[in-house]
Formats: structure tokens, C-alpha cells, sequence
């Protein structure tokens, strides 16, 4: 009888062990179907708009006298330093990604907190080169009136709506990026408390 408790006692302690390798993995899994979340994210953002150009023939008006000149205008996404910029953060961001999740899979345990600082710095990076890619996005969009910069996606709208579409997706990598912070964060942290 003593011995049925102790071996039922072990088995429940073995059930407990196997249930929390079980949940363990289980976040492993999620952080790593994360990690390849955020690159195809990032790197749809930066093939999204570095494939982005349009040609346009636009009437310019010299003079009320004269004929309108049909001019060709080309949009392209290197044109503009804020969408350079926006590209090539993606394209980091989406490197890094592939690289940590190597990391991850074959790394150990003490490579979370170098992992949690570059995770964080990609967010930083997503969001600034957002916020510029954005701010010109909006004067395209809108244009300028106090500084006199005409709007031009009336013209050039299919090079606007992928711009917009690329902006979309990658924010959505950066804030797929921002939840690998926070969930590492908190592993870290609950690792800090058993021990």
C-alpha cells in the first residue's frame, strides 16, 4: 500500500515534469514561429516597395498661350532618402531575423539577453524608418501648401498604394518584433525567479 502512494506520488511528479517540458516547447515553438513571422513581414515590406516604381506622361501647362507638353514622370521608391531608408531597415531587420532564428535553434540559453537587445533594436529601427516613410507617404498623399510641395499620388496612384501596402506590412513585422520583446522579457524574467 505504501508503495502504490509512493509510485503514484512519482508518477504525478513525472506527469508534472513531462506537462512543463511540454508548455517549454511549446513557447519555443511560438517564439520561433514569431521569429519567421517577422521575416517574411520585413521582407515582403522591403520587396514591396524596392519593386515600386511607376511611369506617368504628365500634361505640363508653360504658359496659358502655349499647348500643354506631355512630359513622362517616373516615380521610383530611391528616389526619396525616407523610402531608402525604409528599405534597407527591412531588408536588416529581415536578415537579423533569419540569423536569430539559427541562433535560436541552435544557440543556448545565455545568448537570450544578446538576443532580447537586438530584438529590441530592430523595433527601434522598424519604427523610425515607419515614422519617415511614412511622414513622406503623407506628403505625397497630401501635399504641403505652407511649403509649396504639391501633392502627387492623384498621379501617381498605383506607386502611392504600394507604398501604403508596404508601410502596412511592416509595421505589422514591427510589432511582431515588439511581442518577441515582450515574450522574451518575460522568460528571461521567469527564469531570473527559480533561480
Amino acid at each position: 500500500m505504501i508503495m502504490d502512494s509512493q509510485s503514484k506520488n512519482m508518477s504525478v511528479g513525472a506527469m508534472d515534469v513531462a506537462e512543463s517540458r511540454m508548455i517549454k516547447e511549446r513557447r519555443g515553438n511560438n517564439l520561433l514561429g514569431l521569429r519567421v513571422l517577422a521575416l517574411v513581414l520585413t521582407l515582403t515590406a522591403a520587396i514591396v516597395l524596392g519593386v515600386d516604381k511607376q511611369t506617368k506622361i504628365v500634361p505640363i501647362q508653360l504658359t496659358p498661350a502655349l499647348p500643354p507638353l506631355n512630359v513622362p514622370l517616373e516615380a521610383k521608391w530611391h528616389y526619396l532618402s525616407a523610402f531608402v531608408f525604409f528599405v534597407i531597415s527591412n531588408a536588416i531587420a529581415s536578415a537579423y531575423a533569419a540569423i536569430s532564428l539559427i541562433l535560436s535553434c541552435c544557440a543556448k540559453k545565455r545568448m537570450l539577453p544578446m538576443i532580447l537587445i537586438l530584438d529590441l533594436l530592430m523595433v527601434a529601427l522598424l519604427f523610425c524608418s515607419n515614422g519617415a516613410a511614412t511622414a513622406i507617404g503623407l506628403m505625397g498623399y497630401k501635399g504641403n501648401s505652407h511649403v509649396r510641395w504639391n501633392k502627387v499620388c492623384h498621379v501617381f496612384g498605383r506607386f502611392c498604394n504600394q507604398v501604403a501596402a508596404s508601410l502596412i506590412i511592416s509595421l505589422l513585422g514591427s510589432l511582431v518584433f515588439l511581442l518577441l520583446v515582450m515574450l522574451t522579457t518575460l522568460r528571461l524574467h521567469r527564469k531570473s525567479i527559480k533561480f
